[in-house]
């Protein structure tokens, strides 16, 4: 590994030839767009290089008249294979059909009903009809069923010969109960499903990316950072769920980073979705109430996570790992 000094004498002569390059005459070919010593070269190869500033260099190297525009290509999903639990509706359903529209192969299902919801089954016409080849699968699996989970990953991979990219989605909120007076079936059954099956899918899908290979993307789902409040109470089975699931992240991304698989945590805002409308269409004032509690005064929409997972599960976040994004329209700002 490079010393911070010599890190910063290659990146001064990079620079330097790179300011040499452009400034020499059109007769005189560019310098080799490469870094200068072997271990850079392993560090900064992408797969789509050059990209950004080495392309335009390459582009006047070789006098390109009409040089190929690549960002796109960075978020794209080519032929991935994709697992997302808790997608039969909701904010599940979302990023699987967002995934599909990026190119995915296939994006495999999971969720607890024996038949997918008219939802899921209008969502998987439209693929069906969007022509470029992908396609969403229905499986029925209990998140808590850490074994079940495992041989469904392997059934996975054993069919589409890779995984790619896996969304720990499935989750439950409960009604408050008394942090002094919850019961203990209560607490644990919340915890089973929001932490426990967010570990189970994220092994049944990371233990085949490791299987294969091949870069992986592993996105828990949390929120808000862990903290969800209703009046003056806090949903301590929910939240401390959740907290669980931003520690996984970290940890499983420190320890899977070596296998080039990436682990990071999605934390959003209050959306209005089956989940919360549990609560907000008994309690209309919670409506004004939790839309008060971010700067953009409304609650966010299941569509507007469609960017930022496409983005985690994309090659675009490739040097982002255990991280924790939100996307609560600024309520932890505050």
């Amino acid at each position: 590994m490079l010393s911070p000094v010599a890190f910063r004498s290659l990146s001064s002569a990079r620079s330097s030839l790179r300011l040499a390059a452009l400034r020499a005459p059109r007769t005189t070919p560019l310098l080799p767009l490469r870094p200068l010593s072997s271990a850079s070269t392993r560090q900064s190869f992408a797969p789509l290089s050059p990209l950004g500033v080495d392309a335009a260099l390459e582009a006047a190297s070789n006098s390109v008249s009409t040089p190929r525009v690549k960002i796109f290509d960075e978020f794209a999903l080519t032929d991935r294979v994709a697992l997302i639990s808790g997608a039969n509706r909701g904010l599940g359903l979302e990023m699987a059909l967002a995934f599909c529209e990026a190119g995915a192969r296939v994006t495999y299902c999971l969720d607890l009903p024996a038949a997918p919801s008219a939802e899921w089954r209008a969502s998987a016409d439209f693929v069906a009809r969007l022509g470029n080849g992908s396609r969403l699968e229905y499986v029925r699996a209990d998140v808590r069923d850490q074994a079940a989970l495992w041989r469904i990953g392997e059934d996975i991979a054993a069919r589409e010969g890779r995984m790619d990219v896996c969304v720990a989605n499935a989750g439950v909120a409960r009604g408050h109960t008394d942090c002094l007076e919850y019961p203990a079936e209560q607490f644990e059954g919340v915890l089973d499903i929001n932490t426990n099956g967010v570990l189970y899918t994220a092994q049944a899908a990371g233990r085949q990316m490791a299987r294969f290979g091949t870069p992986g993307s592993i996105i828990l789902i949390a929120s808000m950072s862990g903290s969800i409040t209703n009046k003056n109470h806090a949903w301590v089975s929910y939240n401390t769920s959740k907290s669980a699931v931003l520690q996984m992240a970290r940890s499983m991304a420190c320890e899977l980073g070596p296998k080039r698989i990436r682990v990071n945590s999605l934390s959003p805002g209050y959306i209005y979705t089956t989940l919360t409308a549990a609560t907000l269409d008994k309690q209309p004032e919670m409506l004004a109430k939790w839309s008060a509690q971010n700067p953009l005064g409304r609650l966010g929409r299941p569509d507007e996570l469609r960017g930022v997972v496409t983005w985690l599960a994309s090659d675009a976040s490739s040097y982002c790992t255990g991280s924790d994004i939100r996307v609560d329209g600024g309520h932890t700002s505050w």
